[in-house]
C-alpha cells in the first residue's frame, strides 16, 4: 500500500517538474516574439509619426497589459481564497475525531432535542455565507 502511494506520487512530482519546465519554455519564447513585436511597433510609429509619440504608445500598450494581468490577477486570488475556504471545510468535515466527536453529542443531547438546533444553526450559517459573500463591496462613505 505504501509503495503504491510513494509510486503515485513519484509519477505527479515527475509529470509537474516536465509540465512547469515546457510552460518556462513557453513563457520564453513569448516574451521574446513580445520583445520582437514591440520593437517593430515603437519603429513603426517612430517613422510615422516620431520619437515622443513612439514612446508614448509603447507606454501605452504596457500599460494596457499591466491593468489586464493586475485584473487576471485579483480574479485569480478571489477564486483561490474561495477554494481553500471550502477545503478547509470538506477537510474538517472528514476527520474523524470530529465525526466521533459529532456522534458522541447527538448520544448525548438526543435526536429529537438536536434536530431544532440544527435548524437554527444552518439557519445562521446560511446568513452568514450570504452576508460574507456579499461584504466584498467597498462601504459608501
Amino acid at each position: 500500500m505504501f509503495q503504491r502511494m510513494i509510486n503515485d506520487f513519484k509519477e505527479s512530482t515527475g509529470t509537474a517538474l516536465r509540465l512547469t519546465s515546457l510552460a518556462a519554455a513557453v513563457a520564453v519564447a513569448l516574451f521574446i516574439a513580445t520583445s520582437f513585436l514591440c520593437a517593430a511597433a515603437f519603429v513603426f510609429v517612430y517613422q510615422r509619426y516620431g520619437l515622443v509619440e513612439a514612446c508614448l504608445t509603447g507606454a501605452g500598450v504596457f500599460f494596457v497589459v499591466a491593468v489586464i494581468a493586475a485584473g487576471s490577477y485579483m480574479a485569480r486570488k478571489k477564486q483561490v481564497e474561495a477554494r481553500a475556504a471550502k477545503s478547509a471545510v470538506q477537510t474538517a468535515l472528514a476527520d474523524p475525531l470530529l465525526v466521533a466527536a459529532g456522534i458522541q453529542v447527538i448520544r448525548a443531547i438526543g435526536v429529537k432535542k438536536l434536530i431544532p438546533i440544527l435548524a437554527v444553526g444552518g439557519l445562521v450559517l446560511g446568513f452568514l455565507a450570504s452576508r460574507s459573500s456579499s461584504g466584498d463591496e467597498a462601504p459608501d462613505a
